[in-house]
């Protein structure tokens, strides 16, 4: 067991923060652009043009009409919940739990692998729910996800 604080637990909340901040990074230039927030968010109601914009200012410190990883980091670095977690995440999982059945299901990620542009075969999403301790009837948990992320 590593004591709160430790840097292990560091190093894990900055590998979940990272793994957050790759899957908004759709294009995956190291920073997060109008672009990339607009595909996280399409389709969500509330996700026009203003509040992404919005969005971007509130962690644009350096006003170049980006989010880089440090000012990701800074913005949402405070926000931890659930263990350490990074909120961002917890995001990420809802907008991917598209049925809002409290799990990522097979199609759930497979859908969301094909928007990121990464060949998703079915035997390769159904080995990344293992992975998650979900099974393919039943999908994968936040916590689960994380494990997949983490990878």
């Amino acid at each position: 067991m590593c004591p709160t604080g430790s840097e292990l637990s560091r190093t894990v909340e900055k590998s979940n923060l990272r793994s957050a901040f790759d899957v908004l990074d759709a294009d995956g230039d190291g920073r997060i652009s109008h672009a990339d927030l607009r595909a996280f968010y399409g389709g969500i109601s509330g996700s026009d043009d203003d509040v992404i914009g919005s969005m971007i200012s509130a962690a644009d410190s350096n006003r170049d009409g980006f989010v880089e990883y440090e000012e990701f980091r800074r913005v949402l670095g405070g926000g931890k919940r659930r263990g350490g977690v990074n909120a961002a995440m917890e995001e990420a999982f809802r907008v991917m739990d598209k049925d809002g059945d409290g799990k990522v299901g097979m199609e759930d990620l497979k859908v969301y692998l094909e928007w990121a542009g990464l060949d998703a075969r079915d035997e390769d999403v159904r080995a990344m729910i293992r992975l998650g301790g979900g099974d393919e009837s039943g999908g994968v948990t936040f916590e689960g996800l994380l494990k997949i992320l983490a990878v």
